[in-house]
């Protein structure tokens, strides 16, 4: 089997999917892209069997066929290459790959493509239409509070929720939630799963800039994205989500409005000089003003600013871990945000104040417990 293709247009292609190909995978043969050749079309497959992408690319070939080649190689051998048409010529009984190039040839050994995985398919699906912006940002407002713990596996991917009016993305981790609304996303079929957080980082990092639709099919036990020429199928995760709405406090009676760049500008100067391990910091609403204050008793470092704010309520002092603060003012554009507090010891909400016309957004924070010093 042999077909020509250009080094960088393969290489573009291989680059969209080679997040999925991991290091010692379970089997061995994974750490192959499998490449597949039907009527002058390459179809190419990266998989660690929970996620799964391909894609295609148009190349010049006599006949059909396929093989494995060794995904690391490859890709470091077309990185280094200048832009040029290059031949792949196989050998089937050894499976042997040779690259033949303008500077010279070279040779890998490849894998039977029939001991590759089978990839799923997803059957009795629901289907769901949106754009790569509405997806992307969905992603983006989300992916970063979801958990690391192992031990609660539904809080390491993101929950979709989808109704007839609207659908949901939530993640948490435990000391925040962030709950994104998309109100040009419905679906007559009223349904929810959770997305793993590995299949969304590459969504991330595969979306095109450009606003292309994307299809969303689900059942059961498999997602199936498709956009453009790529196509990601990821295995679903199979827990139940926390009660997230019963987290969300409703009683909020201390509002503060504030532009959101100064105050994330000041949280970050104030958090250097926080306890390295509670990096906590202390918000003390005194009328119209906001003190934030940071001490490491440790250390003896301690900082305070005074920031204008609009408030609306009681006097309250509430302490919080800045790095969770910084994070989610940081994925967030508004110019300014409201802050809404009940109770010391009761969690905030941050709202964004100038969303889209068809989103909504609200990010939940615990509370930490507030340091002895004055």
């Amino acid at each position: 089997m042999k077909f020509i293709v250009s080094s960088s247009a393969l290489l573009k292609q291989l680059s969209g999917i080679n997040g999925v190909v991991t290091t010692n995978p379970v089997v061995p043969i994974l750490e192959n892209f499998l490449f597949e050749i039907k009527e002058g079309k390459l179809t190419i497959t990266a998989s660690d069997l929970q996620t799964s992408m391909m894609t295609e690319i148009d190349v010049e070939a006599k006949e059909d066929g396929n093989i494995a080649v060794p995904a690391r190689i490859l890709i470091d051998t077309l990185k280094n290459l200048p832009e040029q048409p290059v031949t792949f010529s196989i050998d089937h009984d050894t499976y042997s790959v040779e690259i033949s190039s303008d500077n010279g040839r070279y040779k890998l050994a490849g894998e039977n493509a029939t001991d590759f995985p089978k990839i799923p398919t997803v059957s009795e699906a629901t289907a769901v239409e949106m754009s790569t912006e509405v997806l992307s940002s969905a992603i983006n407002n989300t992916i970063f509070a979801t958990s690391n713990d192992e031990l609660r596996p539904a809080m390491t991917g993101v929950y979709v929720n989808l109704s007839d009016t609207n659908t949901t993305f939530v993640a948490t981790d435990g000391h925040r939630l962030i709950r994104y609304r998309r109100v040009d996303i419905a679906s007559q079929d009223a349904s929810n799963i959770i997305i793993p957080r590995k299949a969304l980082n590459l969504l991330k990092s595969t979306l095109p800039a450009e606003n292309v639709p994307v299809t969303l099919e689900f059942n059961n036990s498999n997602a199936y994205f498709k956009f453009g020429n790529i196509q990601m199928i990821c295995r679903l995760i199979d827990e139940r989500f926390p009660d997230y709405e019963n987290v969300i406090p409703v009683d909020n009676n201390n509002d503060m409005t504030i532009d959101r760049v100064e105050f994330l500008s000041s949280l970050k100067r104030i958090a250097i000089y926080a306890n390295k391990t509670t990096h906590q910091v202390r918000l003390k609403l005194t009328g119209s003003e906001l003190q934030i204050s940071a001490e490491d008793l440790d250390f003896s470092n301690e900082a305070n600013e005074r920031l204008s704010c609009e408030h609306e309520g009681e006097d309250i002092e509430i302490g919080f871990n800045a790095k969770f603060l910084v994070e989610m003012l940081n994925n967030i554009s508004a110019k300014e945000v409201t802050l809404k507090f009940s109770a010391p010891n009761r969690a905030g909400l941050i709202v964004p104040n100038d969303t889209g016309d068809n989103e909504d957004i609200l990010m939940l924070v615990m509370p930490v417990m507030l340091n002895n010093y004055v």
